[in-house]
């Protein structure tokens, strides 16, 4: 991995190249951060949002609304015994047996998953400070708890590896649970039941921190609901908790090299993704290095 001088030096390197959305973006005073905090378009033009501009379809599709927020996710639904915290009983809970638990988290990070969720993307970084980490899909079934769904995917992180508190330019992915509601991509939906936002605004060129090319990175994204209003289009630039709280973070398909603050997978696993996520299974993904998601 090639390491430049500063960020800034990073961060220009990014957007070199970048599509003429950037520039158009650039003139009204609205670059972001994120995977749209950095990647190319700052991840698509900061992109991490949900009332989806252009041609958006699926459930909940509405009119463009720009925004990245935080998305609070309600905080409590640990998933533990007998029924998953349902109330479900069965020959588990006779025999006193625990439904089973996401492995690799700990009690604070369960506690985050909201008790209504039944469907998360656990992204494990391999440390603090790196930019390679693994997926897995989980869902949870009330008897017997969570259970993969997909097999382990690879996957990228931010440049610095991760933080508590991200900020704009950190170039670190934020730890912590956060909602999946809204898709989009510059190519055709593949399947997803998530509203989906599809338009040229998803173009991005330039090369990565690695030298890579960043061409198709957002064929297909799905926004991670940090520091952006749920419901919008991914390229909603709105930022609840402020521009200096960074945004447009995505799950988007992988260049070959780390992210600005985003989480890629390979373009297959991506499809496969938004095959998978179902609103009605309420979708969160759960995010950090291992030791952090083991609090």
């Amino acid at each position: 991995m090639s390491v430049r001088p500063t960020r800034a030096a990073r961060a220009l390197r990014t957007l070199r190249g970048g599509p003429r959305l950037a520039a158009a973006l650039l003139a009204t005073g609205l670059l972001l951060t994120g995977c749209a905090d950095g990647d190319g378009v700052r991840d698509a033009g900061r992109a991490d949002t949900a009332d989806k501009a252009g041609t958006r379809s699926g459930p909940g599709a509405g009119a463009a609304s720009a925004s990245d927020s935080d998305d609070a996710v309600a905080r409590g639904g640990e998933d533990t015994a007998d029924g998953a915290g349902t109330g479900a009983s069965g020959p588990l809970e006779a025999r006193g047996a625990r439904a089973r638990a996401i492995p690799g988290l700990g009690p604070e990070t369960r506690a985050e998953i909201p008790p209504g969720t039944t469907q998360a993307v656990v992204v494990t970084g391999i440390n603090r400070d790196s930019n390679l980490s693994s997926v897995v899909v989980y869902e949870r079934d009330p008897v017997t708890g969570w259970e993969p769904v997909t097999d382990t995917w690879p996957a990228h992180n931010a440049l610095e590896g991760w933080t508590d508190d991200h900020n704009q330019g950190d170039l670190r992915s934020p730890i912590g649970v956060y909602g999946l509601t809204d898709a989009g991509g510059r190519l055709a939906d593949p399947g997803t039941r998530l509203p989906y936002d599809r338009g040229p605004a998803f173009s991005v060129s330039g090369t990565g921190f690695e030298g890579e090319p960043l061409e198709g990175s957002f064929d297909y994204v799905v926004a991670i609901n940090y520091n952006r209003t749920p419901g919008s289009t991914p390229l909603d630039w709105t930022r609840p908790l402020g521009g200096d709280k960074g945004g447009g973070i995505w799950i988007h398909v992988d260049h070959g090299g780390p992210t600005q603050a985003c989480v890629s997978v390979p373009r297959e696993r991506m499809k496969e993704l938004l095959r998978t996520l179902d609103p009605a299974k309420r979708p969160v993904v759960v995010m950090g290095d291992e030791g952090s998601l083991g609090r």
